[in-house]
């Protein structure tokens, strides 16, 4: 008997000792993937939105993982998320941040420029439509004034009878600049014309000046009388300004001013 188990001890301890090397074979043989977590926190970003987050996970991955073929896969998905957030932005009329988003949307799939053109299209059309309001809001604005203008012009039309000597300054009033050009009148400039003006009727008042107003059509005339006589019924509510009229189609546009005394 004893003899016996002598003899079975070898194979016993053989046999546990290949099962054991096979076990370790097996562990050693488990596949393992160390960019699992990336990919998964990639994964979670999208799901919550984090796209610029999502960017910088998959820029690391195609740094880390050239040729993996799950790396074409998030980039369609990323560039369709981009995609999304841009359409949304334009039903919200946010112009500005649809066109980010299709910019991010096109970094990510260059080679397939057909999935942005409806996004491109609809903020291109969106952006000319804003445009379109903006100017119709501007001529409705501008055509407003002239007609408030033409209104108020017609207390200033020429020949109007001479009021009081306005009530000078003691300070030296500056020397008077008897020819006034107005070529932002051309360009529509009314900024620069308004600022412009505010020089000329403190000159008005302070050299008691008629004013003969040049212009290249007849419809800027009033316009000028009235922005200038409001400026000149701010320094002297009293003052009462002589205005002509010369058109001049080939010429600047211009203030002649001729002191009355």
């Amino acid at each position: 008997m004893k003899l016996f188990a002598t003899r079975c001890l070898p194979v016993v301890a053989f046999s546990l000792l290949l099962a054991a090397c096979q076990t370790a074979q097996q562990v050693a043989e488990v596949p393992t993937d160390d960019l699992v977590s990336s990919f998964r926190h990639l994964d979670q970003d999208l799901a919550d939105g984090k796209l610029t987050e999502a960017g910088t996970q998959l820029k690391g991955l195609e740094e880390r993982a050239a040729g993996d073929t799950r790396l074409e896969q998030y980039q369609r998905q990323l560039a369709d998320a981009w995609l999304k957030r841009g359409q949304d932005a334009l039903q919200q009329g946010d112009l500005d941040n649809a066109t980010k988003a299709l910019s991010h949307a096109r970094s990510l799939m260059p080679q397939a420029p057909a999935l942005t053109t409806g996004l491109d299209g609809a903020i291109d059309q969106a952006r000319e439509a804003a445009e379109a309001r903006a100017e119709q809001a501007r001529q409705l604005r501008e055509a407003a004034e002239r007609q408030a203008a033409a209104i108020q012009a017609q207390t200033v039309l020429p020949n109007t009878p001479l009021g009081e000597k306005p009530v000078v300054q003691d300070s030296k009033p500056r020397a008077l600049k008897p020819l006034v050009e107005l070529p932002m009148l051309d360009r529509d400039d009314n900024e620069n014309l308004r600022r412009l003006l505010d020089g000329v009727a403190a000159d008005i008042v302070a050299h008691d000046c008629t004013v003969q107003i040049q212009v290249r059509e007849a419809k800027d005339y009033p316009w000028v009388a009235a922005l200038l006589s409001a400026r000149v019924k701010k320094l002297d509510p009293g003052f009462k300004t002589q205005y002509s009229q010369a058109l001049n189609p080939d010429q600047v546009p211009r203030l002649v001013l001729s002191p009355r005394h």
